[in-house]
């Protein structure tokens, strides 16, 4: 077995698998050789995906089409990983309107909670229990550089990434001495169906989005080396320079007039 194997066993666990940032991390999983346990509510696109993986790889995947938001997601998930040496968890759905706060239904707000804290708090609990075990393991949480400085707009969704990125921060500190890696990815527009869907329909290009593969590639080799990850040599300096050397009033006025510029039709 070459190294990752070795860390992370011979499966990964990847949430939100069908298509997206999800598919892409599934792909860069498969070119090393990783079984992979696929979870996603959206059925065809699963089998679709998994089916690629399957015979462009020549890999195993297990299937299971569940709601991420549902109570017990997590423990569907840990129930499906069984005894299986799976070692690897990647979590990247998100509930991300874009929208006024106040337009937001208190349904709404529940899911933003369920799906984007609720299940990978727990479901990194109980994986980081079951790896534990094994003496080494791997997360990564994917997260949004909306968790580093809120924009308007998307003030639930912004508030639960910053959660991800500080639960990820200090889960690398406390359990990189048991074995265990861990990261947030921050990434910015990405070009994956759902940001797509997000934009207005007038508006069919918006500026430097980012190849969802390589926000997958960046998430792994970060994994185990840093806390957070920002994909894109332009982000991490845009960023840096937001958190850095801007005042963080300024800041903020910047990235909420940029998130403005993109969806002028919301009031």
């Amino acid at each position: 077995m070459d190294t990752f194997s070795k860390r992370y066993g011979g499966w990964a666990l990847v949430a939100g698998a069908a298509e997206g940032i999800g598919a892409s991390f599934c792909e860069t999983l498969a070119r090393k050789k990783m079984n992979l346990l696929m979870v996603d509510i959206m059925e065809q696109s699963l089998k679709e995906t998994a089916d690629r993986m399957e015979t462009s790889y020549h890999i195993k995947t297990v299937r299971q089409v569940l709601d991420l938001s549902e109570k017990d997601a997590w423990k569907n998930c840990m129930n499906l990983i069984g005894s299986i040496d799976c070692r690897l968890l990647i979590y990247i759905p998100a509930f991300s309107p874009v929208k006024s706060f106040l337009s937001n239904s208190p349904a709404e707000l529940e899911k933003y909670l369920r799906l984007n804290s609720f299940t990978p708090l727990h479901l990194v609990h109980a994986f980081a229990g079951h790896t534990r075990i094994a003496g080494s393991g791997g997360i990564v949480l994917m997260s949004s550089l909306a968790g580093l400085i809120g924009p308007k707009f998307v003030a639930p969704y912004a508030a639960t990434k910053a959660f991800n990125i500080v639960l990820a921060e200090s889960l690398f500190y406390e359990l990189r001495s048991q074995g265990i890696a861990i990261t947030a990815c921050c990434a910015g527009p990405t070009s994956t169906p759902t940001f797509w869907a997000s934009l207005p329909e007038a508006q069919e290009t918006a500026p430097d989005v980012m190849d969802p593969a390589k926000v997958a590639e960046c998430a792994m080799k970060n994994l185990g080396r840093k806390a957070i990850c920002i994909p894109g040599w332009k982000n991490r300096l845009f960023y840096f320079v937001l958190l850095h050397i801007l005042p963080r009033k300024i800041a903020g006025c910047f990235v909420s007039q940029a998130i403005g510029r993109m969806y002028s039709s919301i009031k």
